[in-house]
């Protein structure tokens, strides 16, 4: 899948036979965050507002690469690997989205960030949003894109419906113990290709490098288990989360974030009744992976979502981008 020995032996790299790629104008971190080493791509503007960038399966940081620069000029942008991801540790813990975002906050806080604006897609939003109802006096703003969270918005039962099913057959999956290690391993680039090429509105949006390098990650070093051990702990995530919101509701104002063609139609009213303001928008001509698909669109909608505190400035802002860009 990829050669060991082109990898650069980068210090205090916990997966060294996984190729680490480069953005320029980013420096690759890696934190110690309560126990767990984390790795994060950093850069943009030291003294803007911090905006903390978490991906999902099967990605990883890189899945920000078109979005980041684009929020540099005025953000200081951090994209973090999550625990089992990348080129972040797979430690052997739960990978409940409470105790994974104890280690996000830990990672953010070692880098000396006091407050920061969340934005995550998918698995990322899952632990994004334990992490606001943990932290919501850090938090000035969430953006959730496209994601059923546990226990809040992923439905408990899997749709038979075929045109329906393809969507979320492979949360079932993934909770089955042992059998999805015996037929993946080794065909991890089969497994990631098919969720990037379906998932996405068009099928040229994920080139075969950029398939071979989440296929990689996957498959390096316990990716393949870490990447699983997400779904074999969503009960627990979820039962943590409805913990959380019996005390208080979600206080940070959230954006959710939807692709025309995604898999949740409409991310902030499936957060509304958790959330105490929510507002949201579709991004056109997006499948699931909306910051590959119209990073244009995201960073436009995210921009406006940091500097401007009116609820309105999001849509304006991607109304503004869809004009221009016609």
């Amino acid at each position: 899948m990829h050669d060991p020995a082109s990898a650069p032996r980068v210090p205090g790299n916990p997966v060294r036979d996984l190729p680490l790629p480069d953005l320029a104008g980013f420096t690759h971190r890696w934190i110690d965050a309560d126990g767990v080493r984390l790795h994060a791509v950093e850069g943009g503007q030291p003294d803007g507002p911090a905006v903390v960038l978490l991906a999902g399966f099967p990605q990883t940081w890189w899945a920000w690469r078109k979005v980041m620069p684009k929020l540099a000029g005025r953000c200081r942008v951090v994209a973090i690997d999550l625990p089992g991801q990348g080129h972040s540790e797979r430690p052997d813990i739960s990978y409940d989205t409470h105790t994974v975002a104890a280690h996000v906050h830990a990672a953010v806080e070692a880098l000396g960030v006091s407050t920061y604006w969340l934005v995550a897609h998918d698995i990322g939003a899952w632990v994004a949003f334990s992490l606001a109802l943990k932290h919501p006096s850090r938090l000035p703003g969430l953006a959730l894109l496209d994601a059923g969270i546990p226990g809040i918005t992923l439905p408990d039962a899997i749709p038979t419906d075929p045109e329906q099913a393809w969507k979320t057959w492979h949360f079932a999956f993934h909770l089955v113990p042992d059998l999805p290690e015996t037929l993946l391993a080794g065909r991890e680039r089969e497994y990631v290709g098919w969720f990037l090429k379906a998932k996405s509105l068009s099928r040229d949006t994920f080139d075969d490098a950029e398939i071979e390098q989440y296929a990689a990650s996957v498959a390096a070093d316990g990716g393949l288990r870490a990447s699983l051990a997400y779904y074999r702990d969503a009960a627990e995530s979820a039962r943590k989360n409805h913990e959380a919101l019996a005390q208080q509701h979600l206080t940070v104002p959230v954006l959710g974030i939807s692709g025309s063609n995604g898999s949740i139609p409409d991310m902030a009213a499936s957060i509304r009744p958790w959330a105490d303001r929510a507002t949201g928008i579709v991004v056109p001509g997006a499948g699931h992976f909306i910051p590959d698909e119209q990073p244009d669109a995201v960073a436009a909608a995210l921009t406006a979502f940091i500097t401007d505190e009116q609820p309105d400035a999001v849509a304006a802002a991607l109304t503004a981008f869809i004009t221009d860009d016609d």
